[in-house]
């Protein structure tokens, strides 16, 4: 009897873990909270810093088909500054703070110090307007590094203001392609372009 609840309930977290790791199901439940305005899709850019399988790119485009070019820039803009930041903070405020004694013994967090090493404020820069990089990978590595906490928040910002831009850019031209579909390649032009140089980028610094 004990192990057929186990298996029950193993089976229920894992169908719950594949549904958070699910652009629909974010989507679903944000949809019911359309009347808090600009609030659900901040959201939705927010909670890929903390659920990294979701695909940003598509969450940008889906905040653009339904907000417009603009907002739907600023919205995920501000989603992914909070995610980020927050992401950030967690490790620097809280992990570094107070159980770095601890966290310093593991030898993927002393890699991922020595990796940081390798950066200067225009390589981060690079790093975050990549929009295939390892987010939550360079949210841990900085946090717990002596990087700077000012200037890392201020690079990251940034950074992900260029690269939320050219999401942007490509939502729209999926949403205009309905209509011309000369913009369909555009949007696959831009998207190729920046997964090449995002692979590139990640070969040179080991982050493949």
């Amino acid at each position: 009897m004990g192990k057929r609840r186990r298996k029950g309930w193993m089976c229920t977290m894992n169908f719950w873990l594949r549904q958070l790791g699910t652009l629909e199901f974010w989507e679903t439940l944000l949809d019911s909270f359309g009347n808090l305005g600009p609030i659900a899709p901040i959201t939705l850019a927010m909670v890929e810093s903390f659920f990294p399988p979701l695909p940003l790119i598509a969450i940008v485009a889906l905040n653009v088909a339904a907000h417009g070019g603009i907002l739907g820039f600023l919205y995920s803009w501000a989603g992914v500054a909070l995610g980020g930041s927050i992401m950030f903070l967690l490790w620097r405020r809280v992990v570094k703070c107070f159980f770095w004694k601890f966290a310093s013994r593991s030898p993927k967090l002393e890699k991922a110090q020595q990796w940081v090493n390798r950066f200067d404020t225009s390589s981060l820069f690079m790093l975050t307007l990549l929009p295939f990089a390892p987010s939550s990978f360079m949210h841990l590595a900085f946090g717990i590094s002596d990087f700077d906490e000012k200037r890392y928040l201020i690079t990251m910002l940034l950074g992900k203001g260029v690269m939320i831009a050219m999401m942007a850019v490509f939502g729209q031209s999926l949403v205009s392609s309905m209509k011309n579909p000369v913009y369909l390649v555009l949007a696959v032009l831009l998207w190729g372009g920046m997964y090449w140089v995002s692979k590139q980028f990640c070969k040179k610094h080991n982050l493949e």
